[in-house]
């Protein structure tokens, strides 16, 4: 292989850095060199490695929040860190997602409909994993962890202040798909019980047996702003779709108010859960 073509493979790879991850890396770089620090001795002061910490500076991994406080302490950054860690993070969600992430960040309500997996929100860390392995093609072990770390880092959502009204109706099938097996499985049931008890989250399932119903064409979010604008988000085979256009989610708002009414209520669809996990 050619050096001008090893170098043209070095500048592509480099370009598939997030610009996020980028400009955090040099303004580290930055408020390094102003404190007359190397970066080994940065890393010492971090408690990180200097592997760790120069892949950090030269934008190839995004800090996590630990490494962030770490730094603007020892650098003095002022909150000039910590103001990007938040894009540093959406980054590290997939490409096709990232878009509606951002809107996400400012909903108010959100309704989801699920047909065959449990909602990424309603994940257990094993759950995901199990989700993320059967990924075609396979992903590479960093960016495998750096989509599973930003999908429960998204579920500080649920928890969120302001607070964000949340409904989710699953169809009940995702109840009995073994995911990651029979054990995994059960926990995850354990778990949306466990999250239903959050005064702001409802999660209600339609029954195998409901027949023809709006939900058989697909998934599909809703999700309205604090401006009081409401998107539609559509996903399937890694492709996401973000709708603004107001009478399109008018209809995906028609069909969600379907999808509820036929769906069992929240103590029945709680009751079903439980007896679903009590069958594992």
């Amino acid at each position: 292989m050619g050096r001008q073509t090893t170098k043209k493979m070095q500048s592509q790879q480099q370009d598939d850095r997030p610009e996020a991850w980028r400009c955090y890396g040099r303004l580290v770089k930055l408020f390094r060199e102003q404190a007359q620090l190397t970066q080994t001795a940065l890393a010492d002061g971090i408690g990180y490695s200097y592997e760790q910490t120069s892949s950090i500076e030269q934008g190839r991994r995004p800090a996590k929040y630990t490494f962030t406080e770490a730094a603007e302490r020892v650098l003095g950054a002022r909150g000039a860190l910590m103001a990007l860690q938040e894009e540093v993070e959406l980054a590290k969600l997939p490409r096709f997602f990232q878009d509606f992430a951002k809107i996400e960040l400012e909903a108010v309500s959100r309704f989801e409909y699920e047909p065959q997996l449990v909602p990424g929100l309603l994940q257990t860390e094993e759950y995901a994993r199990a989700v993320f392995s059967g990924h075609v093609p396979q992903l590479e072990p960093e960016l495998f962890e750096q989509h599973l770390e930003a999908r429960m880092e998204r579920q500080k959502l649920l928890t969120r202040t302001p607070m964000v009204q949340f409904s989710f109706v699953l169809w009940e099938p995702v109840l009995r798909n073994p995911v990651g097996g029979s054990n995994v499985l059960k926990a995850q049931l354990r778990h949306l019980l466990k999250v239903t008890e959050l005064p702001n989250v409802e999660i209600q399932v339609i029954p195998a047996v409901a027949g023809m119903h709006p939900g058989l064409n697909g998934s599909m979010v809703l999700l309205e702003t604090q401006e009081h604008r409401r998107v539609a988000y559509l996903e399937s085979q890694d492709t996401g779709l973000v709708i603004t256009e107001a009478s399109t989610v008018s209809d995906f708002g028609l069909r969600y108010g379907k999808l509820r009414s036929q769906a069992l209520n929240i103590e029945e669809s709680a009751r079903l859960i439980d007896r679903v996990a009590g069958e594992l």
